[in-house]
């Protein structure tokens, strides 16, 4: 915990937003068309956003209505041929496979008979997920960084389900969370940091990182917690089913009992809600109830910034959160 200065200003850099208005909307529609496709391919798709987004229009209206709201039905948004396909357009064409050894482009060469398939397998409750393939990437101080690479069809039925749910959970969130989340980023989170320190009494900073946080997860409390918002069982043992897949590690099966595979396209969500109801609704009840001063909280994942106006009530949150008495320099 130091004591804490004044900085330049970040450099931000502003991406269009993912909920442009109809104008922009219009300019993508008005483009000529990508390089070997059909007008139909272009109408087809076009159709399917349409019928994506006014589903989840749909479900961020029960969500934004209702708070405490339990979603009872949300299995069939998932396993919808539109919500499939754009998935699987959403995927990277160049990733890694996974187990299965399929890529993105393989998949494609019978993609409508495939997606229907996969589409009545999630129907009837056939679906199967695959363990996930570990493998292992250098970090900046030398240590080995684990990743998970998924099977595609795993893949494409996370990247749907994402979707679902963030039509949930981004009406959840605080506003201060800023990883892994639909139209916020590093830059994000490091401009809301200046801005905070800029306009409110901060003298001190307590830095924290969640140390093995993605290995750690619990995954009993993890599905409470997502139950508090989703209802629709059927939802439920899809997620239960990737938490249970296991991990393929040098041609060995590992069981996983705790922990959410990092790469997957479900592990930043799964993260997000844990974190939600595990440190962002703790820590925004903390500073309304016992902060004498000033309080900012800046979270990115795993790692958070909380500033203080004064030393006590950073000593106090840090030793709430189970840390030693800090030493000041």
């Amino acid at each position: 915990m130091n004591d804490r200065r004044k900085s330049d200003r970040p450099v931000v850099v502003t991406k269009p937003s993912n909920k442009a208005g109809e104008a922009a909307a219009e300019r993508v529609e008005r483009r000529g068309l990508a390089k070997g496709k059909t007008p139909r391919q272009n109408t087809d798709r076009a159709l399917d956003r349409a019928n994506v987004q006014s589903a989840l229009g749909r479900i961020r209206q029960g969500a934004v209505k209702d708070k405490r709201q339990r979603f009872t039905s949300l299995m069939h948004h998932i396993y919808n041929l539109s919500m499939l396909r754009e998935a699987y357009y959403g995927l990277k064409r160049d990733a890694a496979p996974g187990v299965d050894g399929e890529t993105w482009r393989e998949y494609g060469e019978d993609r409508e008979s495939n997606l229907e398939e996969l589409s009545a397998r999630l129907r009837r409750g056939a679906y199967r997920a695959k363990p996930v393939r570990r493998v292992y990437i250098a970090k900046p101080d030398g240590r080995m960084r684990p990743l998970g690479v998924t099977a595609l069809e795993d893949k494409i039925v996370q990247r749907a389900t994402v979707e679902v749910m963030n039509a949930i959970y981004e009406r959840d969130f605080l506003g201060f969370s800023y990883g892994f989340r639909p139209g916020k980023g590093q830059h994000n989170a490091l401009d809301a940091l200046y801005v905070g320190i800029l306009t409110k009494k901060v003298n001190w900073v307590l830095d924290g990182d969640i140390s093995a946080f993605f290995d750690g997860i619990d995954h009993e409390w993890l599905v409470k917690f997502i139950e508090h918002r989703i209802a629709d069982q059927r939802v439920v043992r899809l997620i239960r089913k990737w938490l249970n897949a296991g991990v393929l590690e040098e041609g060995r099966w590992k069981s996983s009992e705790e922990g959410t595979p990092q790469g997957g396209s479900a592990s930043p969500l799964m993260a997000n809600i844990f974190l939600h109801y595990v440190f962002d609704l703790w820590v925004h009840q903390w500073r309304k109830t016992k902060a004498r001063g000033d309080v900012i909280v800046v979270r990115y994942a795993d790692d958070f910034v909380v500033g203080f106006q004064h030393r006590s009530d950073a000593e106090r949150l840090h030793k709430d959160l189970g840390g030693d008495s800090p030493s000041s320099s």
